[in-house]
């Protein structure tokens, strides 16, 4: 069993902050933990965008705090997200987040990510993986 807190891992490696300083996230779960998801609570800033293609992964994201818009490059089509709304990557759909209030979020990926990972000039996440325990 695992405890832990999200205040507990403030300042820890699991606490990344974005290369493009749009977003920071407290990566509560992470692949070392061999659980087959990562869980992340993520805050992305108010009057930032950042695009975003999960080719590598599958995301759910739920919004607890804040608005934003999110638009689907696949079909164009825009969502407002606010709080007690869920969206789910399941196909890699190439997205972009435009935030007008601090947008507060919990995310789940599949595969896990290891805590290392940052957007590249694409806005994917690289598939890492941790060495097997021996």
């Amino acid at each position: 069993m695992i405890v832990r807190s999200f205040k507990d891992i403030e300042g820890t490696d699991r606490h990344v902050r974005a290369k493009s300083g749009t977003w920071e996230s407290k990566r509560i779960v992470l692949a070392k933990e061999r659980v087959g998801f990562s869980l992340h609570e993520t805050v992305l800033y108010a009057g930032t965008e950042t695009s975003m293609w999960y080719a590598n992964h599958v995301e759910a994201v739920v919004c607890t705090q804040g608005e934003a818009e999110l638009t689907d490059h696949e079909t164009g089509t825009s969502y407002t997200i606010t709080p007690g709304t869920m969206y789910l990557l399941d196909g890699h759909e190439r997205h972009t987040l435009k935030v007008k209030a601090d947008f507060h979020c919990l995310c789940v990926f599949n595969p896990p990510v290891t805590g290392r990972e940052d957007h590249d000039e694409n806005g994917v996440y690289p598939l890492l993986t941790e060495p097997e325990e021996v």
